[in-house]
């Protein structure tokens, strides 16, 4: 298995670039429902779990730096979706849950995870 290369990741500053250029330079100016509401949603997993296992594995909650496993990033997505979802606009005024919003996190956590899983280059000796 690959090493995994935390906010290094090619997957994680990808999306971190999109994020930002799709909050400050292309909401903006483009008004289009996906965009305003779930492209950045489709990132949470890519551009949080990493920093999040990060600390896990320096906390020595996490005991290898082996990519996501399919459970890790299942109990996240199932986490944060709760959080964010449910918790939060109970307890914080004028936010509500938006069941689409969960839809976006899964759809970006599989392809996370496959991202995370490919197969590996085969190495010609």
């Amino acid at each position: 298995m690959r090493r995994f290369l935390y906010c290094r990741d090619p997957l994680f500053l990808t999306g971190c670039a999109a994020y930002a250029l799709n909050r400050w330079a292309i909401k903006p100016h483009v008004h289009n429902v996906f965009l305003h509401g779930y492209f950045n949603d489709c990132w949470l997993m890519p551009c949080a779990l990493p920093p999040i296992l990060w600390l896990h594995r320096r906390l020595g909650l996490r005991s290898n730096d082996d990519e996501p496993s399919v459970g890790e990033i299942f109990l996240h997505l199932v986490f944060w979706s709760a959080l964010f979802e449910w918790i939060g606009p109970k307890f914080m005024p004028g936010t509500t849950g938006d069941p689409w919003d969960v839809v976006a996190y899964a759809a970006g956590a599989i392809l996370a995870g496959l991202w995370w899983h490919r197969p590996q280059p085969r190495v010609m000796a």
